[in-house]
């Protein structure tokens, strides 16, 4: 749902449901940053590049936080691999706090002398994911905590076949993050994974997460015969 809000005639912003009103006429640009509410509300501010060796789920994972399958083109469907950069946007969110499970408020308990009812032990919301649209707070109807948006970032998905390093290297020039995979079923580090790993610090990127993925495959060796 759209609506315009407007004064005299002149139009100063529009309103999205669930996300940040933006208004020129209010809006304080010199403050503005890559974290400012009425900027991530709409618009992802951080790049974090997938990468790692060939087949050992960058795409995978990208859906599982965007919810957008960055795999698309004919070839790379029938091939099931990533021959091009692809791109997803997320909103990551931090839920407020809740009472922990199991724990009871009994009326009475507390401090003696005034009789307030000891307050319950609070326990962190975790973090949660969703697409680019979502509103930016909302509430889990699983759970029932509520989650606020935190960050908007954009994932730039990069191919981890040996003969397509270039196109890796065109999405490490716009990363903030990476997001290194390797599998848990294959021994480290394979091909790519050394190669991947050397273009970000080439790159000087400052911020890399190790993600080890596979880790419930369970690897099968040869017994030799007796």
């Amino acid at each position: 749902m759209i609506g315009e809000s407007s004064s005299s005639g002149s139009k100063k912003g529009v309103t999205f449901s669930g996300l940040r009103d933006q208004n020129i006429e209010t809006l304080d640009v010199t403050k503005l940053s890559a974290l400012t509410p009425e900027v991530i509300s709409r618009q992802a501010t951080i790049n974090v590049g997938t990468i790692g060796h060939v087949a050992h789920g960058k795409s995978t994972v990208v859906k599982a936080i965007s919810g957008v399958q960055t795999v698309r083109f004919k070839n790379e469907l029938e091939r099931n691999i990533t021959i091009k950069l692809g791109y997803a946007n997320a909103k990551l969110y931090k839920g407020d706090p809740r009472p922990a499970p199991g724990v009871v408020n009994v009326e009475g308990e507390g401090n003696a002398e005034d009789g307030a009812a000891a307050a319950p032990e609070m326990i962190s919301g975790g973090y949660t994911s969703r697409g680019s649209s979502h509103p930016d707070v909302f509430v889990d109807e699983k759970n029932g905590v509520t989650y606020r948006l935190r960050r908007h970032v954009s994932f730039v998905d990069c191919p981890g076949h040996d003969i397509l390093m270039a196109t890796m290297l065109n999405g490490a020039a716009v990363m903030d993050a990476a997001i290194l995979l390797v599998a848990g079923n294959e021994t480290c580090p394979q091909p790519q994974t050394s190669e991947h790993l050397a273009a970000v610090e080439i790159m000087r990127l400052g911020h890399i997460i190790i993600l080890q993925n596979k880790v419930r495959i369970p690897i099968f060796s040869v017994t030799p015969e007796c």
